[in-house]
């Protein structure tokens, strides 16, 4: 249509080209479209033409201005782009300007499309140069935003970059992490797959596999990338394909159903109509162009007088492709399109079920609306003025596409409520639905819009799903895509060698550290005074041990230190009721009651190695258990003695055991227990010994015990006890022969032999024994060697007063054996 100016449409009314095999003999003939017809870019085309209409009609926009256009059908082929590009820059004849007496190509204004990328840039390329602008509906290809390249594009869908981070991000939305992926083999899917990929690879989504295809490749390699789609081990597939790729695709499939794939949907085929009759892909999931609303648009598609369609070949051959009938009454007609029957007039356009009548949900029909509107407006700022209200328009101004160009950058307007502005370059902002195909009750599949993808929101709050998604096989439940399940918690991932990071085994971790998170990469260890629990999975604070009371094994050892200072006492009282008999006297009873009264401490002192150690009880049971066994033997020492100078001092005349009576034996023992004093003093000055943590005994339990302080102050005080017992037993065995019914050396000496015994052996178990056991060997080994005194020295002694009372007397004691 003619018109004061001239807007160009570009679109695929056809997706093939004629393949022509020229002979160089004649002049070859310009291309020819062909193959299936395409009924939506009649649909856009159609919508171009009402938006101009709606436009002339207008009385605030260009009012009393004529909007002519040019549409070509493209055939979606970069070749054909080109040539009708070339005949936008050319123009195909003058065009006469009323008032004006010369002439001027008639160049078109703008160009709105293509509905593809690799058209749209063989298009740009070519009028680019000459500043005629590009609006496209459909080309979302990232490449089109490099201004340095296409500094004339504009778009009014958003770029595929966009659209590849929405895709990454659904894909990790929903936890798949190892999935499919096809594209068309054009600069739409080359290019949006890279972007998608690019994205993916940063969320930690693997690829099986990546496959490329056209619609006019050989069905040999359409096959290849169906049976890599049927043997696939990823349940999801991305498919960036244009909606032509995806039918030849769908088509090869069908023939052989893959098992259930979850398929992810690009815009370029989601919204497609003629697609969902393929119900193994009921459940896809994409993004899609935000659905509009165009008043008036329907009816005037449907519009359609058989005059108008028969005067139309574009409109004849969607006729005849939709009512599957001949309007030219012709046999030979009939045979060349295949056609059964001639058109007879009964054919109803309103019950048509068609892609070009499907205007429940427009989307890129709406965008095809923006774009005649954009450049309308650009055309508005350029040719027209307002004053006092009014807005007067010239229509005889001699307009260049260039300053259409300059005022195209500017844009900024709405439209039925959509917003139309365009950034530095030359994209609009991206928003998308995300688009679910549902089988509805009757079995035909529906589009529903689940959510959406707005790029203007704050990072990490674009994606947004409002409504229940139904998945593959029309299941409800998120299917699972993953090369490895989830490690649980308590476990991490280790790679598996040559594969993808999203293929792994699952290790326990080790002892002592914790993973608390699914598929944690690395396990840490639990602080100190925590340990994991058997799955491996929190931290618990460890069990605290210690020789407490209520143990089997205190409770025993408490009541053998309670037995033995019980039988000490009794002893004691014993030996005091019969102090001035012979065996009493006989024995050194000053040195005999300081001896039991030694023995009376020493089994109270292993009390203080039960319970919780504190910081008094650590310093109260290493010294107390030093000073009353140094006490203990002291006494004993005194007795040997007493008992071997009073043997060898035979000689008459001799003054030895003037050196030994009663205040020499007790300053012998005050003496021996004040150097035990000393040492423990400056032990307990020096480096005392405190409550401590012990963490390294057991990794998974705490064990409560006194460290030593200084190990030299805690050996120093056995080593002195060790000493002092040493000699005692050396006497006592020099004097375990010396005649007399009661003389003590030989039950003194096995009294020291078990003694030694006992402290000897409790170093190695002391050494080596874990936790509260080391508490436990060393009470054992005090009572042992106090029940070893008291038994030997006392017991045969009380035996004798108390059973055989006869031998209690001085004849007897002075009798030789």
């Amino acid at each position: 249509m003619d018109g004061d100016f001239v807007i160009a449409g570009a679109f695929f009314i056809n997706f093939k080209v004629q393949t022509v095999l020229n002979n160089y003999t004649t002049k070859p003939e310009p291309a020819r479209c062909t193959g299936s017809f395409n009924a939506r870019d009649l649909r856009f085309s159609r919508t171009m033409i009402f938006a101009i209409e709606e436009i002339n009609n207008s009385t605030e926009l260009l009012p009393g201005i004529k909007l002519g256009y040019q549409i070509y059908d493209t055939c979606a082929s970069g070749l054909v782009a080109a040539h009708v590009a070339f005949q936008l820059t050319n123009g195909q004849e003058s065009v006469f300007l009323k008032d004006s007496n010369c002439s001027r190509a008639g160049t078109v204004m703008a160009v709105v499309g293509d509905s593809g990328s690799t058209p749209s840039i063989s298009m740009a390329r070519i009028i680019g140069p000459f500043n005629i602008p590009q609006v496209s509906h459909f080309a979302t290809c990232a490449c089109l935003s490099d201004k340095q390249q296409f500094p004339t594009f504009f778009r009014t869908i958003p770029s595929d970059q966009f659209q590849a981070d929405a895709l990454a991000k659904m894909v990790k939305h929903f936890g798949w992490t190892w999935i499919g992926a096809v594209h068309s083999d054009s600069d739409y899917g080359n290019y949006g797959m890279a972007s998608f990929l690019a994205a993916a690879q940063k969320e930690g989504i693997c690829v099986e596999y990546t496959e490329s295809f056209f619609r006019t490749d050989p069905r040999n390699k359409i096959q290849k990338v169906a049976d890599v789609i049927r043997r696939s081990t990823a349940l999801v597939v991305v498919a960036f394909v244009a909606s032509g790729d995806m039918s030849v695709l769908l088509n090869e499939l069908a023939s052989d159903p893959p098992p259930p794939r979850q398929w992810i949907g690009s815009e370029g085929w989601t919204t497609d109509p003629l697609l969902m009759s393929f119900s193994f892909c009921a459940g896809t999931i994409g993004v899609g162009i935000q659905r509009s609303v165009i008043p008036g648009l329907r009816d005037f598609l449907l519009d359609l007088s058989p005059t108008e369609v028969a005067a139309s070949s574009v409109l004849t051959e969607f006729w005849e492709d939709a009512f599957s009938c001949s309007l030219i009454k012709s046999e030979k007609v009939l045979f060349t399109k295949h056609i059964s029957r001639v058109c007879n007039g009964t054919e109803d356009i309103n019950t048509l079920k068609s892609p070009y009548t499907e205007t429940s949900q427009l989307r890129a029909s709406n965008m095809v609306y923006k774009a005649v509107y954009a450049i309308a407006h650009a055309i508005h700022k350029t040719v027209c003025q307002e004053t006092n209200l009014i807005t007067h328009c010239d229509r005889n101004i001699k307009l260049e596409s260039k300053q259409v160009f300059t005022a195209l950058k500017n844009s900024n307007f709405s439209r039925n409520g959509y917003p139309v502005s365009f950034d530095a370059n030359g994209d609009p902002l991206a928003f998308y639905e995300l688009i679910n195909w549902k089988k509805s009750e009757s079995g035909y599949i529906e589009l529903v819009t689940v959510g959406y993808y707005d790029a203007s929101l704050p990072k990490g709050q674009e994606f947004q799903i409002k409504k229940n998604i139904t998945w593959l096989e029309g299941g409800t439940e998120v299917p699972v895509s993953v090369c490895t399940v989830s490690c649980s918690p308590g476990t991490r991932k280790v790679l598996q060698k040559g594969k993808p990071i999203c293929c792994y085994d699952c290790i326990p971790c080790p002892e002592g550290e914790i993973s608390n998170m699914t598929d944690s990469p690395d396990c840490f260890p639990c602080p100190s005074e925590f340990w994991p629990n058997a799955e491996r999975d929190a931290c618990f604070p460890k069990p605290v041990e210690f020789l407490s009371f209520g143990e089997v094994l205190a409770i025993i050892l408490a009541t053998l230190s309670v037995f033995g200072a019980c039988l000490a006492i009794s002893t004691a009282i014993i030996f005091f009721r019969h102090r001035t008999t012979p065996i009493v006297r006989a024995n050194n009873s000053e040195l005999s009651f300081l001896l039991l009264f030694s023995l009376t401490l020493c089994f109270l002192c292993s009390l203080t190695f039960i319970g919780a150690p504190s910081e008094w009880s650590c310093m109260l049971r290493h010294t107390a258990f030093g000073i009353t066994f140094v006490l203990c033997i002291s006494c004993v020492l005194g007795k040997t003695v007493v008992v071997l100078m009073a043997f060898k001092a035979t000689l008459p005349g001799s003054n030895v055991m003037k050196w030994f009576g009663p205040p020499q034996q007790r300053m012998t023992v005050v003496s021996f227990t004040f150097i035990q004093v000393l040492i423990c003093t400056v032990w307990l000055v020096v480096s005392p010994p405190f409550p401590m943590k012990n963490l390294t005994t057991y990794k998974e339990k705490i064990i409560l015990e006194c460290a030593l302080g200084s190990a030299v102050g805690f050996w120093a005080v056995l080593g002195y006890i060790g000493l002092l017992a040493v000699f005692c037993f050396v006497l006592a065995v020099l004097a375990r022969k010396l005649p007399d019914n009661f003389n003590e050396a030989k039950m003194i000496t096995f009294s020291m032999l078990i003694f030694c015994a006992v402290w000897i052996t409790f170093i190695p178990a002391y050494v080596s024994s874990p936790g509260k056991f080391t508490v436990a060997v060393e009470i054992f080994a005090i009572l042992a060697s106090s029940f070893g005194l008291i038994l030997c020295i006392f017991a045969p002694k009380c035996f004798i007063i108390l059973f055989q009372p006869e031998k209690n007397s001085k004849k007897y004691l002075m009798n030789k054996i």
